[in-house]
Formats: structure tokens, C-alpha cells, sequence
């Protein structure tokens, strides 16, 4: 439910996962592949954030460089090592303040969202060409401390760009590190050899607005380049989409083992099998992937969308045990998600076990109370358990909450253990926000004793990544060793104070944690995380400082959902007086 970079350099790696956002940390992106060069310990210069470039002198009919900037921005970043979000992440971002795809974004919001994705640079630039030429400027503005890097510049022709593209990044590397060890060759060998015209194609097909003219674009492309793999994931992903399982299934086939893409194609290929009644093959995919996950990333890594689609794979053949390891791995390591124990209530009802399958019921219905299905086999349960005043007492709830036909009509057999299959959440996208790799290097090092606060710094981030990963992983007595070890190097950091307050407040103690968001709040201003404060106070009952903060969130971001629901929330209740 988090976001993250993506892109790594050594053999071992696949992706980087970093988790953002207030003290959900919720953001989705979805990671580009990288073409493994067994290039040894390429240089890493930060987390990147990349916008579309503008078009300021060239016809419309070349609108759409301005994304394909940003798209070859990102993968010459990755295939050169660098840790890189991707398109679909900042999009998700923008999302959430309300921003539209295509708004043109001032410098200061683009430091804005760099802020709130933790990102170390962001890269925006600009392009103009007569149909023959083309003159393309990009520019790197560092987050922390905040600079704007000189403007770096190319110009060709316009079959050229792909090389143009190239040594233009290979600039903006060096102007962040004036040291930058590789050469223009070097870096260029690094990269995926690509044509002008799949790639077009390619980019023409991720702007298409229907299938049919996605399909036709992004299959040209793999037509003209069949060794990249770029085009063959994004046509398997829309007929995942089209629910086409058939079709996608050849297509995800075509992701080499060797591309970070490879994950997530795996993960779809699983969800199709499950799809398409084939839970012994859906097993095989799952375990395969989630043991090579453990296999090339640090204890930790597991993902909860991968155990419950294994356990939901062992349960439809019957390994229930099994399966119920699966399910309470996936259900301890998210505690938001409401699917897992759902799932897990349905695995109880299929053993005949209704008052663990009532325990499970309950706490779906406690993570997600928006949900009538939760709610309705829970009532079933509790009718099946002949506890009438409960179950009568939950049916008021619903009405109120849903309407007098809000709940759901729940049709199946329970002595047929297949007919709870229809019932059962199988999670159809990977989330690789908890994906984390081994840091190394000097950055991952104690810095005891320095007095240089650069290497301070990378001491913090090393420090928040492992607490991140720990604190997904649900361990969070570690998770806070790791955030206030950070706090220790950089006392003013305010993704360490902001992360802090976030364990705090899974712990119940909810004054901790609002000082933590004070204090992040001091150092950086954030809808997000005032949205965060403002559900604190809601919970403690402090009204009138909910309201002001959420009031404050509206301000720094008017579009954003969350603090406009959570406003919307509290005009409705409006007590009579809130403590402060």
C-alpha cells in the first residue's frame, strides 16, 4: 500500500521499496524494469523524481516527447543504477493532491512532491523541435538541502534522440556528483540499445486512451524491438486488466528472469492462474517467487498480496494448514488490510470453526468498516453461533451504515468446500512498496564520531529505509530502534520523526505520536502528514485541533481527498465541544 523507487545495480538486486506518506505511508507506483549489465558497483547518486517535459516550441503532434522524455529519463536512470520512481508513482501522487495528469506544475510543487515521495532529486526539463531538430534542456533541483543544478543541454536531430537522450543523462549525473566515475561510453553501455520508432510506439501506447489503440501501438513496438521487454509487460497488462487471462499470460512469458519487471509479471501470471481454475500451477508461481524474493532480498521482504494469493492456491486444493500460514503471515505483516482475516474467516467457516471464523470476521470488520461484505458474514456467523442480540445489534449497524439493503446476499453451501471459493480476495496487484534490497555500501555504515553531514545524512536515510522494512514486516520494537538511531544522526529529520509517530500511534499512544507529527510538521509542511495529526486528535477527541489541522491540510493542497473527506467527517459530527 506504499510506493517506491525501482531500478538497482547489482546482480542480486530487483527493486527498492521506500515507504512515504503521513503515518499510513500509502502510495502506489509501479516499478520499470532495468536490463541487468553485471556491471560492477555502479554509483548511486540518490532517489530520483522525474516530470514529462515541457513542449515550448514543437508542433502538438510532438506532445507526446514530453512524456517519452520523462519514461527514457527513468530507465536510462535505472539501467545506470540509480534508484528511480516511476511514472505511475508520481502519477498516484498527483492523484492524491487532486492534480491532474496534464497540469503544468511550478517548480515549487515539484520540490512539493519530491518532499513528500522522499526523494533526493527531482528531474523536469523542456524540448522544442521544428519536425527536423530537436533541442532538449533538463535541469536536477536537489530536495535537501534545496538547489536548483545549471540547466544541462542537447541538441540533434530528431532521429537522434534516443543518443541525444543518452549523453544528456549521463550530464545530469555528472552535475550531481562532478566526480561521476563513468564515461559517456561506459554509461551508454549500460543501456538497452532501443530504435526512435518502437519506442514511440511504445510511448504512443501507454497515452492511448483505448485498448484497442494501446494494443495496436505497444504490439508495433514489440514488433520492431523484440528484445525489450517493456512493451511485451505493458500488452500483458492490459489484458490483466481486460480480465483476459488467456491472452496475457504468453505475453508476461516474454519478461526475461533478469528484469525487474519480472516480479510483478510473475505475481500476474500466478493471479491468471488462480483466474483460470489452475490453483496447483498458481502455487508453483508463488512459491517460486516468493522464494526468490527471500533469496535475493533481506529478511522481511515477504509481501502480503503473495501469501494470501498462495494460501487462497493451497486452500482451493485442499492444504488447508498450509494455507493458514500463509494467511496469518499476510494479515500480521499488513494490519490495515481487512481481506486477509476476511479470508481467513472464510478458511474457518469451510472447517466448520464459527467462533474462529467469528474472531476473523470481527477484526475485517474493525480494519475496513465501510465494508457491508465483512459485516454480513459476520452477522451469518453469528447467527450460526446462536448469538441472536450480537447478530441483531450488527444488523442495526449495517442498516444504519448501509440502508436496509445494504448487506450483501450470501449464497453458499457450507458443507461444499468449493462453494466459498467465489467469496474468497484474491489480490490482483503487487504492491512492492515493502520489496526492500540489502543497502550497501557506505551509506548502510555506522557514522560514529563523524562531524560530516553528508555522511550523517546517509546515515539517517540507511536508518529509515530498515526501519520502514522492519516496521512492514511488523517488527516494531526494531523499527523504532532504527528511527530513533536516525533521529541520533539528524535530529531534525522529518521523515524520521514522521515514521516515529507512526509506530507510536500503532502502539496506542497517541500523544507520542502527535508530538513526533509536530515536530516532522516543523521542519517540513505537509497535507499529508497534517491529515495524520488530524485523525490523532479525532481519536483523542481534540475536535477543534482536528478540524484546524485538516483545515490547514485543505490549504496546502485543496484537492486532497483524505483531508477533504476528513473535513467533510467532521462537519457532519461537529460536537458540541472538543477537548484541547
Amino acid at each position: 500500500m506504499r510506493a517506491r523507487p525501482f531500478g538497482l545495480p547489482n546482480v542480486r538486486s530487483i527493486f527498492i521499496g521506500i515507504c512515504l506518506l503521513g503515518g499510513t505511508g500509502q502510495l502506489l507506483a509501479r516499478p520499470s524494469g532495468i536490463a541487468q549489465t553485471g556491471h560492477p558497483a555502479l554509483p548511486q547518486e540518490g532517489i530520483f523524481l522525474v516530470f514529462p517535459f515541457e513542449n515550448v516550441g514543437a508542433s502538438a503532434r510532438l506532445d507526446w516527447i514530453g512524456e517519452g522524455l520523462e519514461e527514457l529519463t527513468i530507465q536510462r536512470l535505472s539501467e545506470a543504477g540509480q534508484q528511480v520512481y516511476s511514472h505511475a508513482g508520481r502519477l498516484n501522487e498527483m492523484d492524491r493532491y487532486g492534480l491532474p495528469s496534464s497540469a503544468k506544475l511550478s517548480r515549487a510543487t515539484m520540490l512539493h512532491i519530491g518532499q513528500e515521495m522522499d526523494a533526493d532529486y527531482v528531474v523536469f526539463g523542456e524540448y522544442t523541435s521544428d519536425g527536423k531538430t530537436i533541442t532538449v534542456r533538463a535541469r536536477i533541483m536537489r530536495v535537501n538541502p534545496v538547489a536548483l543544478l545549471p540547466a544541462i543541454g542537447e541538441g540533434d536531430s530528431l532521429a537522434s534522440l534516443m543518443g541525444l537522450h543518452t549523453k544528456l543523462t549521463w550530464k545530469l549525473l555528472g552535475s550531481c556528483d562532478h566526480g561521476y566515475p563513468l564515461n559517456l561510453a561506459e554509461f551508454s553501455r549500460l543501456q538497452q540499445p532501443l530504435g526512435l520508432a518502437a519506442f514511440e510506439q511504445y510511448i504512443r501506447g501507454l497515452l492511448a486512451n483505448d485498448d484497442e489503440t494501446r494494443l495496436r501501438d505497444l504490439k508495433e513496438a514489440a514488433r520492431l524491438e523484440p528484445g525489450w521487454p517493456e512493451p511485451a509487460f505493458a500488452i500483458g497488462e492490459v489484458y490483466f486488466q481486460k480480465n483476459d487471462c488467456s491472452a496475457a499470460l504468453p505475453w508476461y512469458a516474454k519478461v526475461p528472469t533478469t528484469n525487474a519487471r519480472k516480479v510483478e509479471a510473475s505475481f500476474a501470471t500466478g493471479v491468471c492462474r488462480l483466474r483460470l481454475g489452475q490453483p496447483d500451477k498458481a502455487e508453483e508461481v508463488f512459491n517460486v517467487l516468493e522464494e526468490d524474493l527471500h533469496r535475493n532480498l533481506v529478511t522481511g521482504a515477504d509481501l502480503p498480496e503473495i501469501s494470501n494469493n498462495l494460501a487462497i492456491a493451497r486452500a482451493r486444493q485442499n492444504n488447508l494448514p498450509p494455507a493458514l500460514t500463509a494467511l496469518g503471515r499476510a494479515r500480521d505483516i499488513d494490519p490495515d488490510e481487512d481481506d486477509y482475516p476476511f479470508n481467513l474467516g472464510l478458511l474457518a467457516l469451510q472447517q466448520k470453526d464459527l467462533a474462529t471464523a467469528e474472531t476473523h470476521f470481527r477484526e475485517a470488520v474493525q480494519r475496513e468498516a465501510d465494508n457491508p461484505e465483512d459485516l454480513a458474514f459476520l452477522i451469518y456467523t453469528l447467527d450460526k453461533l446462536g448469538k441472536k442480540p450480537e447478530a441483531s445489534a450488527e444488523r442495526e449497524a449495517a442498516t444504519e451504515a448501509f440502508g436496509e439493503k445494504g448487506l450483501p446476499l450470501l449464497k453458499f453451501d457450507s458443507n461444499a468446500a468449493d462453494s466459498f471459493t467465489k467469496y474468497q480476495r484474491i489480490k490482483g496487484q503487487l504492491d512492492v512498496t515493502s520489496l526492500r534490497l540489502e543497502l550497501e555500501g557506505p551509506q548502510t555504515q555506522q557514522v560514529a564520531g563523524t562531524t560530516d553531514p553528508s555522511a550523517l545524512t546517509n546515515s539517517a536515510v540507511a536508518h529509515i529505509r530498515l526501519g520502514r522494512q522492519e516496521s512492514r514486516a511488523g517488527r516494531l520494537d526494531a523499527a523504532e530502534k532504527e528511527f530513533q538511531t536516525a533521529l541520533v544522526a539528524e535530529p531534525r529529520n522529518a521523515s524520521a520523526h514522521r515514521e516515529l509517530a507512526d509506530i507510536y500511534r500503532r502502539r496506542g499512544k497517541l500523544d507520542e505520536a502527535a508530538h513526533e507529527l509536530q515536530l516532522s510538521l516543523a521542519e517540513r509542511d505537509s497535507a499529508a502528514v497534517r491529515t495524520t495529526l488530524a485523525r490523532i486528535y479525532l481519536e483523542q477527541k481534540k475536535y477543534d485541533l482536528a478540524r484546524s489541522e485538516v483545515e490547514k491540510a485543505i490549504k496546502l493542497a485543496p484537492n486532497y481527498p483524505e483531508a477533504k473527506e476528513l473535513l467533510e467527517h467532521l462537519e457532519k459530527s461537529k460536537p458540541a465541544g472538543g477537548a484541547q
